[in-house]
């Protein structure tokens, strides 16, 4: 499993800055409008990361608890409750052996790419069974991940980026290799941080992740007892295609035939 460990987790809203949290959060709140069977005001955020998306959908009105595997992620997270008046739950769970004592939920999400960190069959099949023990009947499970036909034709090995800080510059290069029998993408991050006083610090972590194609995560969603409603490139309405790189599904847990709803 993936783990943002010590300076790698304090970095990490500088490296995502720029990501458009609010205008993802609001799709998804236009999707759970629009699918929701009842009404939907209870939310569990699996891999919250640094808490930006959980803090946007209790913006939008919901009650959030969020889970993840790295501490020093969620130490972050914690860290900005005050400033932003929050009532978040941030708790540290693994999503591979879920047990949130106040399910069920109304909605289940899974956001940036985070089902990818679950990289084995079983795994994933532990994990779409327990976030289908979490939701009650009619619950919703949104979730995005990286689309196998962009990732294999299109991935870039090398990437290199740079921000400015207060302290000086930080550069961050990502080497990817894939696995394509595993569908795995190996990525290597090294990061460099220069100080104005002429020093630098560097570290190294290593992740991997999963992607896959549609048909596949269909299945598995099926076998966890869900009904996929929608899929689409994530967070628009366009149709999905080979450049596809991020796709969203949106799933509905199955209503059991003896409950009457």
């Amino acid at each position: 499993m993936t783990c943002y460990r010590g300076r790698h987790a304090e970095l990490y809203d500088l490296f995502y800055r720029e990501k458009t949290y609010a205008h993802e959060a609001s799709f998804l709140n236009a999707r759970i409008r629009e699918l929701a069977v009842g009404s939907a005001r209870s939310v569990l955020e699996l891999a919250c990361g640094t808490g930006e998306h959980a803090f946007a959908l209790e913006a939008l009105g919901y009650q959030v608890t969020a889970i993840d595997f790295s501490p020093d992620m969620l130490a972050q997270a914690r860290a900005k409750m005050d400033a932003r008046r929050s009532s978040v739950r941030f708790v540290q769970q693994d999503m591979r052996a879920l047990d949130v004592p106040e399910r069920p939920f109304d909605v289940a999400v899974c956001l940036f790419d985070s089902i990818g960190y679950v990289v084995t069959n079983a795994a994933l099949r532990s994990t779409l069974s327990g976030v289908a023990r979490h939701l009650r009947p009619g619950g919703l499970f949104l979730f995005d991940f990286w689309h196998a036909p962009a990732m294999l034709c299109l991935s870039d090995p090398l990437r290199m980026r740079r921000w400015k800080t207060a302290s000086g510059e930080v550069l961050r290069i990502a080497e990817t290799t894939l696995a394509p029998a595993e569908q795995t993408a190996r990525i290597l991050y090294r990061v460099y941080e220069h100080h104005t006083n002429g020093t630098y610090t560097s570290f190294e972590e290593e992740q991997t992740n999963r992607y896959f194609l549609v048909p596949d995560m269909e299945g598995w969603l099926e076998a966890a007892g869900f009904e996929v409603l929608r899929w689409s490139t994530a967070y628009s309405d366009e149709p999905i295609t080979r450049e596809t790189f991020h796709v969203l599904g949106v799933a509905r847990r199955r209503v059991p035939p003896e409950s009457g709803a």
